[in-house]
């Protein structure tokens, strides 16, 4: 595991907080692409996008390489690994409160529980409803029976 001070995950949060940038990441997940590749979907100039490069490269989360004129981006997770690492720290907390808040919910439900809900309103039986058509008549006789010639 990769131990990350502050100022590394503040850098690192601060790279994933831009929706740019996270395009970019997954964009990369499935492997190597040029510069030019990644700027394609994104409206905005090259410089406005090599920044957004260079936020995620300092971060840690992209390698450059150049091949003559060509530069390519690779995907570096080591320090979302990390990242990851930290937050489960918290995950942890926050499942152990969820779990609490759950216990005493239910304990409560079991010493005062809640009322029924009351029934739907029903017309009485000897009012005629205007939304209620009568049953189909059964002119032909009685179901079942067929008639004899």
């Amino acid at each position: 595991m990769v131990n990350l001070n502050d100022n590394a995950l503040d850098t690192l949060f601060s790279a994933l907080a831009d929706g740019t940038r996270r395009r970019v990441l997954a964009d990369l997940e499935r492997g190597t692409a040029s510069v030019s590749e990644l700027a394609r979907p994104h409206a905005m100039s090259l410089p406005a996008f090599m920044k957004h490069l260079r936020v995620l490269e300092d971060a840690g989360l992209i390698a450059r390489a150049k091949d003559g004129r060509v530069v390519s981006c690779t995907l570096s997770p080591e320090p979302m690994r990390a990242a990851s690492d930290w937050l489960a720290r918290y995950e942890k907390f926050w499942n152990g409160q969820l779990d609490s808040l759950a216990r005493y919910l239910y304990h409560d439900e079991e010493i005062h529980p809640c009322p029924p809900e009351p029934p739907l309103a029903t017309p009485p039986l000897n009012s005629a409803s205007p939304g209620v058509s009568p049953p189909p008549s059964t002119a032909s006789g009685a179901p079942g029976r067929t008639r004899k010639r």
